[in-house]
């Protein structure tokens, strides 16, 4: 979408210029948007103030769509699905991610991994430093370890020794071979990692800017779909 800015006309002189200008072209109609139900319809719909029944209608189609194209989820065509969902959650819990008190609260900085929520954000004492941004943890059998962790090595361009050389961009290693790191694939996917926190590589590349080694990682909830 093309956007326009106009400055410095004001009074007569605006009169003037619209006299002189052509009509411009009416703006072409908005693609109809015929999403089906997503899985996640229900929270998108309270979300964004629809009536919660559950099911897609033209309009709560157009408001996720909206929702979509607004915050850069992978796809813009208004179906609910997880990756919606969970974007939907970090940009819900932007404005205190902490309002439920889960993460401690230190004088140091800590990066806080919301397992239940499935989203990580930085704070040091009560002041939000990272804001909030989606992420994966460990599916069963491999869960990502709760508790009290510090950041004890970090490669930039690390790449998994275990898992058939995986690209693991920008990790920071906080507990026994897991690791705070991006992931090139699908965050969405719901399965789970292999116990490590995936990030975006985007998101991981602004994390690695931020920490350092001894940083300390706060890991608490369980993943949904998992038994904890």
């Amino acid at each position: 979408m093309r956007r326009t800015r106009v400055t410095g006309l004001v009074g007569a002189a605006a009169v003037a210029w619209a006299v002189v200008l052509p009509t411009p072209h009416a703006a072409a109609a908005p693609a109809a948007c015929t999403a089906g139900t997503g899985p996640y319809q229900r929270p998108l719909e309270e979300y964004l103030h629809r009536p919660v029944d559950g099911v897609q209608s033209p309009a709560d189609c157009v408001a996720v769509r909206d929702f979509q194209r607004a915050h850069e989820v992978p796809r813009t065509d208004g179906y609910a699905d997880l990756a919606t969902y969970r974007i939907m959650l970090a940009v819900q819990a932007a404005p205190n991610p902490n309002a439920a008190g889960r993460c401690p609260v230190r004088s140091f900085r800590v990066t806080c991994v919301d397992m239940d929520r499935q989203l990580l954000w930085v704070q040091t004492g009560k002041r939000v430093v990272f804001a909030p941004v989606p992420i994966r943890t460990g599916r069963d059998s491999q869960e990502t370890r709760p508790g009290w962790h510090a950041i004890y090595w970090r490669d930039k361009d690390h790449v998994s020794t275990l898992y058939d050389d995986a690209p693991m961009p920008y990790s920071q290693f906080f507990d026994g071979g897991q690791a705070l790191h991006g992931h090139p694939g699908n965050l969405y996917d719901g399965g789970g990692s292999a116990g490590c926190v995936n990030l975006t590589v985007p998101d991981a590349a602004a994390l690695w800017d931020l920490l350092d080694i001894d940083d300390a990682v706060y890991v608490w909830g369980t993943k949904p779909g998992t038994a904890g």
